[in-house]
């Protein structure tokens, strides 16, 4: 009996809600409903799957809700904000998958699974936060931001001046045996939703939040390897990685091996803004026991789960 393969499928934030959309709730379903087409096929060729997303996006809406309300109802730190949004977006997500699923005859159960991520609180990024998030502010802001709310604020170059947070690296899903019990028993999941709510070990072995973010597809690579799924799904804007990004001699790749992305990757074809942390994540999942990762947009899904699209990224 050929054995079933688990694969963790990491939705981009920004599909859910599209550029140049309001990103109102009812657009939001919508993008949700055509991005679990792929999702869709690989449960009906018999994978387990586990769904992870980011929420770039949805963060930033929902604190530029918090600044406006802040002199009325208590202000909520980061991390509870993304425990919010993992809820929220994982309904969204479970049912909509599941008419998705319905459409096509097949019975599932769903669950969202609220998901921490343990981080070490001696990340270096934790003395020198780089990752934009909220509101912009006009710098005459920017003292009382700092000296009033104790923040730190930096100019993000070109549009004005922003809070900055920690981005540290993923260490371990709290809830990975949880998971992986659902995974065993036919459930999909949505977990490590934002990458997930960043908590560390107290020397009591309480878990203690931090107000950071995490990045979603390092994240979805840690995930992958402590449930022990075989592949990895990246999706994001486009079809394939490709070498050269953007100038005349751009050149796509359909398969590449771990050594040769490590290559590009050192060569700078990979951006830290934009491909590259796919790249590292995927490096990750594959160096710590993972078969396969496919890198891809939402459109074409369906399409690279049958090896018609997308860039492969394999083991040597």
């Amino acid at each position: 009996m050929k054995k079933q393969k688990t694969i963790v499928v990491a939705l981009g934030g920004n599909a859910i809600s599209q550029q140049f959309e309001e990103g109102n709730i009812y657009q939001q379903f919508v993008n949700t409903r055509q991005s679990l087409t792929g999702v869709a096929g690989l449960i009906s060729l018999g994978y387990r799957v586990v769904i992870s997303h980011g929420n770039g996006p949805q963060v930033g809406n929902q604190l530029i809700r918090i600044e406006s309300a802040r002199d009325q109802v208590p202000v909520l730190p980061l991390g509870i904000v993304v425990a919010d949004i993992q809820g929220g977006m994982g309904y969204m997500i479970a049912q909509c998958l599941s008419n998705v699923l319905q459409d096509q005859g097949i019975k599932k159960e769903i669950v969202c699974v609220v998901t921490q991520m343990l981080v070490n609180k001696n990340d270096p990024s934790l003395k020198n936060p780089t990752k934009f998030v909220g509101p912009f502010f006009k710098k005459e802001q920017v003292d009382e931001l700092v000296n009033v709310r104790g923040w730190i604020v930096k100019e993000d170059p070109g549009r004005g001046w922003r809070r900055v947070v920690p981005s540290p690296k993923p260490i371990e899903i709290v809830e990975k045996d949880v998971i992986k019990r659902l995974v065993e028993d036919e459930v999909v999941v949505i977990a490590s939703g934002g990458g997930g709510i960043p908590v560390y070990v107290e020397a009591t072995g309480w878990l203690e939040g931090l107000d950071a973010v995490i990045d979603k597809d390092s994240a979805s690579a840690v995930m992958a390897r402590d449930i022990g799924a075989e592949e990895l799904m990246i999706l994001t804007g486009v079809e394939k990685v490709a070498l050269n990004f953007g100038k005349p001699d751009q050149r796509f790749i359909e398969r590449m091996s771990i050594f040769e992305a490590k290559k590009y990757l050192k060569e700078g074809h990979f951006p830290p803004g934009s491909m590259g942390p796919k790249i590292e994540a995927s490096i990750n999942f594959l160096e710590n026991g993972g078969e396969k990762v496919i890198i891809t947009s939402i459109e074409k899904s369906l399409e690279a789960i049958k090896g018609k699209a997308g860039t492969v990224i394999f083991r040597e």
